[in-house]
């Protein structure tokens, strides 16, 4: 297992009764599922608000940024970077404005 870094919008961290940076131990590869299935799994309360229940697929309006990369896109199953995966730098789940 190694520890992974995360921080969440501040409405989820309000969800799940939380502050600052969350830390979770996910098990090798370290891959996007695997750390929201982590998150999801130490967190059950944030169960749906980032991904769909039953798609998986991310939700409207959430992006997941990595070293300054976008992954929102990128298959669930894409390995994150080295950094990421050492604990280094964390992998961020952001809440994306829309509007004009």
């Amino acid at each position: 297992m190694t520890q992974i870094r995360v921080i969440i919008p501040y409405h989820l961290k309000n969800l799940a009764s939380v502050t600052g940076e969350l830390q979770l131990d996910v098990a090798a590869p370290i891959t996007l599922c695997a750390v929201l299935d982590a998150l999801e799994a130490r967190h059950p309360m944030l169960r749906g608000t980032i991904r769909d229940h039953t798609t998986g697929k991310r939700r409207d309006f959430i992006r997941f940024y990595a070293c300054e990369q976008d992954f929102s896109n990128d298959p669930p199953d894409t390995p994150l970077p080295e950094a990421i995966a050492t604990g280094t730098e964390p992998l961020l789940v952001i809440g994306a404005i829309a509007g004009g």
